[in-house]
């Protein structure tokens, strides 16, 4: 921690949870300040605010915590779309709004999340991208404070934030929904942690399920917990029948499932350990309460099994409520956009299941490639969508259509399939018979999920609105479509230039204060490379175990992107006892091949800076 490098100012359009307060680091100085540089349709960045969450709680005299928030998609750059994020994530700290992403360069960030940590005179000491750095960040954290206890230069008191006026709706943000057997509905109210039931109308609340309080505890509907729900999933009568309950929650902060009995609201977990995903799982049947899961989005039950959107290692898990078993179904846990084998295939954020009416096909909502995807037959296809980067709102053909951070999918009785199109704020439809893609319904408030009632009706679950909305009649007929040309982007980061020929990838880490890389179970580090285009890298594509691999980029391919996927196993050094963390970050980097440029491309994964 001997580094002088000074923090730069930090500057936005405005700020959030300030009181309406501009802040500058002159008003921080004498704390520590953690930058968190985040966007808020990023799973990663979901699960740092969770990690950063107790250590506020800890150091809340002495640590700062400014997210920076420096958006992906075009939605995200929308100052109310950014505050209604702020809330539905339950955010108590500053937010800069970064729309332009100018901090995200005067930090080099490279990948959300980035952490930076100032020190109380005002200079970054260290830099760290990716997830499950909170432990480090303890040990960090408190030899800031001995140090500048010592020299007199840490001062303890209140921070910044200034919690903004508590809402009054029915439902908060809600998420998913399922139509219950007497023909009620059921409502992931996230932002409220707890579930409601609401009469056929999608109004009148009938009873809530959960006591609305963020926690993990099992037990009477009034008195269990969870923390931000998402899916719902109704068994098969066979299937509750022996399982001993009716429906399954997708509890998502808490990386678990939870079963419901529906005649009591009674809660039991029925999957997950509730530690958060850290290593590789095999598609081999697992003990479903000891494995651990990562941000279960939503559920479907689709091929005698029930299966899980895993948003937040990009793969499809499966769980037996019957045999009380999990494992892995599809997805590498690479996050891209590639088709193939399920055991092979990329995914991003996969955060919407639907099952088609035959049952042979389970319909795909991959958020982060703006995709509509799907598994048929054992492999994993793309109906709609073309990667990381490119989004918007174009009809028309699928191969030349684009949608927007989509969240839910529904199949339709005529084998076409409903998109939620969730930031564009409308939704969409695709007709595999005909290839085409049209619009049915726009200017939503991020819909989020599309239910279909025994009446045929569609509602809508229009998140940022809170409120179900009914699509109007006709909206599904061939007059009710309309076809929109609408913008195209492209999330443009500045490019990183890189040399023809031979460059070394390096992954810069060095472990936390207090620990040592960890081989208790194999190697301690993993690197996955691959490019986009593919021809981008001649050679260095694939999986090692070192954190530095040699490339070799084609020079005729004059601009792509690298997709690199790093993590790093540790564990507390000379302790007894001792606990095991894991680092993990992917990287999407731009990169621009000239001539003379560097052979070097260095990624922080977590350093002191130097």
């Amino acid at each position: 921690m001997s580094a002088r490098v000074r923090a730069p100012e930090l500057r936005g359009r405005g700020w959030l949870n300030t009181g309406g307060r501009d802040l500058k680091l002159a008003d921080l100085r004498g704390k520590i300040v953690l930058a968190d540089f985040w966007t808020f349709c990023c799973i990663n960045c979901l699960h740092v605010l969770d990690e950063l969450r107790p250590l506020e709680e800890k150091y809340g005299d002495v640590l700062v915590v400014i997210g920076v928030h420096s958006p992906k998609f075009e939605h995200e750059k929308d100052a109310d779309a950014l505050a209604a994020a702020v809330e539905r994530y339950g955010v108590h700290h500053p937010v800069l709004d970064d729309p332009e992403m100018d901090m995200w360069q005067q930090y080099a960030a490279r990948a959300w999340p980035t952490l930076s940590v100032i020190d109380p005179e005002g200079y970054v000491v260290a830099t760290m991208a990716g997830e499950g750095h909170a432990e480090g960040l303890s040990r960090l954290i408190d030899e800031l404070i001995a140090t500048h206890e010592a020299k007199g230069t840490l001062h303890r008191g209140d921070g910044p934030y200034v919690p903004p006026p508590a809402p009054e709706t029915t439902l908060r943000f809600p998420g998913k929904a399922v139509v219950l057997p007497d023909g009620n509905l059921l409502v992931s109210d996230s932002a409220r942690h707890s579930l409601v039931e609401v009469a056929p109308d999608g109004e009148s609340s009938v009873r809530r399920i959960g006591s609305g309080e963020r926690g993990r505890a099992d037990g009477p509907a009034g008195a269990a917990t969870f923390s931000e729900p998402q899916g719902l999933c109704l068994l098969p009568t066979h299937v509750a029948e022996v399982a001993g309950y009716d429906l399954v929650v997708a509890d998502t902060v808490n990386h678990l499932l939870r079963g419901v009995r529906l005649a009591s609201g009674e809660v039991v977990t029925v999957a997950g350990s509730g530690r958060q995903w850290r290593a590789t799982v095999d598609d081999h049947a697992h003990d479903a309460l000891a494995v651990d899961l990562s941000s279960p989005w939503d559920l479907a039950w689709y091929d005698d099994k029930l299966i899980i959107a895993m948003a937040g290692i990009h793969q499809l898990w499966w769980f037996d409520p019957i045999k009380r078993t999990a494992g892995m179904y599809a997805g590498t846990t690479v996050e891209a956009l590639r088709d193939g084998p399920l055991a092979e295939a990329w995914m991003a954020q996969p955060s919407g299941l639907s099952v088609s009416a035959d049952g042979v096909r389970l319909w795909i909502a991959d958020s982060e490639t703006s995709a509509v995807r799907y598994v048929e037959n054992g492999v994993l296809g793309t109906a709609v969508g073309h990667g990381l980067f490119d989004f918007g709102h174009v009809d028309g053909p699928a191969e030349s259509a684009l949608l927007q951070h989509p969240l839910g999918v529904c199949a339709l009785p005529d084998g076409s399939v409903l998109v939620a199109d969730t930031y564009n704020g409308a939704v969409r439809r695709f007709d595999p018979e005909t290839g085409q893609v049209s619009t049915v319904a726009d200017g939503l408030a991020e819909p989020s999920d599309l239910v279909l009632t025994p009446a045929g009706e569609v509602l809508v679950v229009e998140s940022a609105a809170h409120r179900l909305t009914r699509l109007a009649p006709g909206a599904l007929s061939a007059a009710g479509a309309s076809t929109v040309d609408g913008p195209r982007h492209r999330t443009e980061r500045k490019p990183t230039d890189v040399a023809a020929g031979e460059v070394t990838l390096d992954i810069v880490f060095t472990p936390a204060p207090g620990q040592k890389l960890d081989e208790t179970y194999g190697p301690s580090t993993r690197l996955v490379v691959s490019a986009s285009p593919p021809e981008l890298l001649v050679e260095g594509a694939g999986t090692g175990t070192e954190l530095s691999r040699r490339l070799v980029l084609n020079g005729e391919v004059t601009d792509g992107v690298l997709q690199v996927t790093a993590q790093a196993a540790t564990c507390d050094a000379d302790v007894e006892h001792a606990a095991c963390h894991l680092t993990r970050q992917d990287w999407g980097v731009p990169v621009r091949v000239v001539d003379g440029a560097a052979a070097r491309l260095p990624l922080v994964l977590r350093g002191l800076d130097a």
